[in-house]
């Protein structure tokens, strides 16, 4: 919905500024500003979403490892 919003709001400031209603103009830079906000969100939410997911992995790999080293220590006391 961001990008619509965004240019809906370009399309009402434009419609303000030719008419020369300041209320509409008003109204397409909150629309307008409201798309970009959605659409900085939405990365920032996805950008945390991919730092979480190489997080998990990391600590994946390290428990396997860990694991390889508890069984490496258990098959030298046999």
């Amino acid at each position: 919905m961001g990008i619509i919003n965004k240019l809906k709001g370009a399309a009402k400031k434009i419609e303000g500024r030719l008419t020369g209603d300041k209320v509409r103009e008003t109204q397409g830079k909150v629309e307008e500003t409201k798309g970009d906000v959605e659409i900085k969100g939405r990365r920032a939410a996805n950008k945390l979403k991919a730092g979480a997911r190489r997080m998990q992995d990391k600590v994946a790999a390290k428990v396997q490892r860990g694991a390889a080293r508890v069984d490496r220590a258990a098959a030298k006391r046999r």
